[in-house]
């Protein structure tokens, strides 16, 4: 699956190495960022205006500005700064300082996290279809070696399948301050385990079609980082951990782009067909049994499963939406 780099001394440890360095500091990069207001100010506003003014200056003959990595990068950040706002933002009166209402409680904020999600999924699954569409046999095409076929065409499928089951967008609530954490992540009970893995299947399966060289970084280290903390220690908050830590790569891999290119630390694909094509295949089962699933549980409870939430009945979306705070939307819920 991959071909390690052993130039300039480079050892197999090389690559695991820095594998794990890259791992570990996203996971604390994110508990960084999500368990600090400040901190999530830093990285998401404050840092991203001051290495603009990088790449598009002194690091322009260096760094990527083709249309799909400054939007990844971009639509990342958004999405970073938008579920800041819905954790934090409260409107207060001005003379008793009491909370008027909450962003987190309003409906309209409650469809960014959905949207910025599916945008960030069709962009993928555009370069997908683009790269599938070339006809490319491990061709050179904007700095990275690439290699067409079925499997482009099969992911993005799965790609368009993972959008359509992103259920359960009014669900979405902040997380109960308590004396162990008190970083207010943003829940989304029904985002369920299985679809989780069937994105992060599906995630892979794009960076090794179309970031070839890329893959053993940005689809192994930077997809199990969030995963990992929303099955630990921050449940129930996997979109906020993967808007941050793509967030994070993106930037890093913008200004530093020779670190994954060039070195001991590069790992490239083997460009194996067959490999290519059960990598893609796994994601495309894996979210047709979800698709599936979805279509089931509306026939079975005839739940709305973009208007209102489709897994209420599972014990992993009760145990999640048990540690959000009660908002306005349940209340109202409630009276019905």
């Amino acid at each position: 699956m991959f071909t390690f780099n052993y130039a300039e001394g480079a050892t197999l440890f090389s690559a695991w190495g820095m594998w794990f360095v890259v791992f570990a500091v996203l996971f604390l990069f994110n508990e960084f960022s999500r368990r600090s207001k400040i901190g999530a100010f830093i990285s998401f506003i404050l840092l991203p205006i001051f290495l603009s003014i990088l790449w598009f200056t002194v690091l322009k003959e260096k760094t990527y500005t083709d249309w799909f990595h400054l939007a990844k990068v971009y639509s990342a950040t958004a999405g970073c700064i938008g579920f800041w706002a819905i954790r934090h933002y409260k409107k207060r009166d001005k003379n008793t300082g009491k909370v008027l209402w909450s962003l987190s409680e309003k409906k309209f904020a409650l469809i960014f996290p959905p949207l910025i999600l599916a945008i960030n999924i069709i962009e993928a699954v555009a370069r997908d279809f683009q790269i599938g569409n070339l006809g490319l046999m491990k061709e050179f095409f904007e700095g990275e070696i690439m290699m067409s076929g079925a499997w482009n065409y099969m992911n993005g499928i799965a790609g368009i399948l993972n959008i359509i089951t992103i259920t359960g967008w009014f669900g979405i609530v902040i997380r109960k301050k308590t004396a162990k954490d008190k970083s207010m992540d943003m829940l989304w009970p029904d985002m369920m385990w299985f679809w989780i893995i069937a994105y992060d299947l599906w995630n892979f399966a794009y960076t090794y079609n179309c970031l070839p060289g890329h893959s053993w970084y940005c689809g192994f280290a930077l997809l199990l980082a969030p995963t990992l903390c929303a099955f630990t220690l921050g449940k129930g908050a996997w979109l906020q951990h993967r808007a941050h830590t793509l967030a994070i790569w993106c930037m890093f891999a913008q200004t530093f782009p020779l670190f994954q290119d060039q070195g001991k630390y590069q790992v490239m694909s083997t460009y194996n067909p067959d490999i290519y094509f059960v990598v893609s295949f796994a994601a495309l089962i894996a979210n047709i049994a979800v698709f599936a699933y979805m279509i089931y549980k509306v026939m079975a409870t005839k739940r709305n499963p973009y208007m209102g939430e489709l897994y209420i009945d599972l014990p992993k979306y009760q145990r999640v939406k048990a540690l959000g705070e009660a908002s306005i939307l349940d209340i109202e819920t409630s009276h019905q």
